[in-house]
């Protein structure tokens, strides 16, 4: 008997876990890992799109070609290039003959707006990072080193309860100190069940959250529709006739009233305008999803916690709307599953209980470890 107390001295030991909260500070994901794909693409693709267009813009020089009279010289060209870019006003006329003006100076433009789109996108991940990251990040340490601890403080009550048992002369009488202190609920974790409850009436993350999403949403059909705008008034128009005579050149009788122009560089801002708008179409429903994964309790993770005592009264009051911190917090726990050490160890210890033939006589890790202990192999029936 002493040799199979030794071993199951030895077994309990190793279950303990160590501490790390040291390490676990730094390497909380205060992100989930489809908004830091949204933030990568949203924010990365105008930004690599825009250095291709400047890059051509210098590399091509001028974005404008002019076809000037034969009888211009070098010079008069290329001041006429320069003005009809400067201005980017095309001169035609209506059905009617009345002489119209149609400006295309978001062309112009173009490029940077695309920066002030990427600024944008850039905006919901501040919002984020700044308003709801500090409180996230002081739940998210506080809550997987309370797990670690629960689970801790099991093992060591096994060890005491060993111990115990070890040192009774009358295994009934252990059992029913066992069972009344279940009743009596003095294997509960307070402090944690009652932090979490506590989060089930907080709204303040699924506030920051839910706006985000929606900024980010916003942002996404503003661009689009800015993008469709320019596709259907400029551009379609790589062509357009160019007037020089203004100022000092007004009276000058050799200048003709109109140039015809061509826009060399717009097949290059199709492509950027196309590659950008199809791309943010198909995240819009990679946002909603985000923000619909709050409609409904991810219990999976606390599930396997169940095992620890009190945590079925927890998942029993998971009834209510789920859109509060709490279940912000469930999501980024999940995200965070390798800093949580106690989940594997009791997913593993779960995966034996679903195995195990006596499943009714296993209600908790304490339950479970009671017998790999070699205490009894079924607790008495009353």
């Amino acid at each position: 008997m002493s040799l199979s107390h030794t071993a199951a001295e030895y077994m309990l030991s190793d279950a303990l876990l160590p501490d790390a909260s040291s390490s676990r500070a730094k390497g909380l994901r205060l992100e989930l890992p489809s908004d830091r794909l949204l933030k990568f693409v949203t924010v990365g693709l105008p930004l690599f799109l825009v250095s291709l267009a400047f890059a051509r813009e210098f590399s091509a020089g001028s974005q404008i070609s002019c076809f000037s009279p034969t009888n211009f010289t070098g010079k008069q060209s290329a001041y006429t290039d320069t003005a009809c870019w400067d201005s980017l006003i095309h001169h035609g006329f209506d059905a009617e003959g009345r002489a119209i003006t149609k400006s295309l100076w978001a062309l112009k433009v173009f490029p940077y707006s695309l920066l002030v789109v990427a600024v944008l996108m850039y905006l919901p991940y501040l919002l984020w990072r700044y308003a709801a990251a500090p409180a996230l990040h002081c739940d998210l340490l506080f809550i997987i080193d309370e797990l670690d601890k629960s689970y801790n403080r099991s093992v060591r009550l096994v060890q005491h309860m060993k111990k115990i048992q070890q040192a009774s002369a009358e295994p009934e009488q252990f059992w029913e100190e066992y069972e009344r202190a279940r009743r009596e609920r003095y294997f509960e974790f307070p402090l944690l069940e009652r932090y979490l409850t506590c989060k089930q009436h907080a709204h303040g993350l699924v506030f920051i959250y839910i706006l985000r999403n929606l900024l980010l949403l916003l942002f996404l059909a503003a661009t689009c529709l800015y993008l469709v705008f320019l596709h259907l008034n400029i551009f379609f128009q790589d062509e357009f006739s160019c007037s020089i005579k203004t100022g000092l050149l007004q009276a000058e009788p050799h200048i003709p009233p109109l140039i015809p122009c061509k826009l060399v560089f717009l097949s290059v801002f199709q492509i950027i305008s196309l590659s950008v708008g199809s791309v943010y179409v198909l995240l819009i429903p990679v946002v909603i999803y985000n923000a619909l994964q709050l409609c409904q309790w991810d219990k999976g993770l606390l599930s396997v916690y169940e095992m620890l005592p009190a945590f079925d009264l927890l998942s029993r009051r998971m009834l209510t709307c789920p859109l509060n911190d709490l279940n912000v917090i469930l999501l980024f726990l999940r995200a965070n599953i390798s800093e949580l050490t106690s989940f594997s160890r009791l997913n593993a210890v779960s995966a034996l209980r679903e195995a195990t033939a006596n499943k009714e006589d296993i209600d908790t890790v304490i339950d479970f470890m009671t017998l790999l202990a070699g205490l009894e192999t079924t607790k008495p029936k009353h």
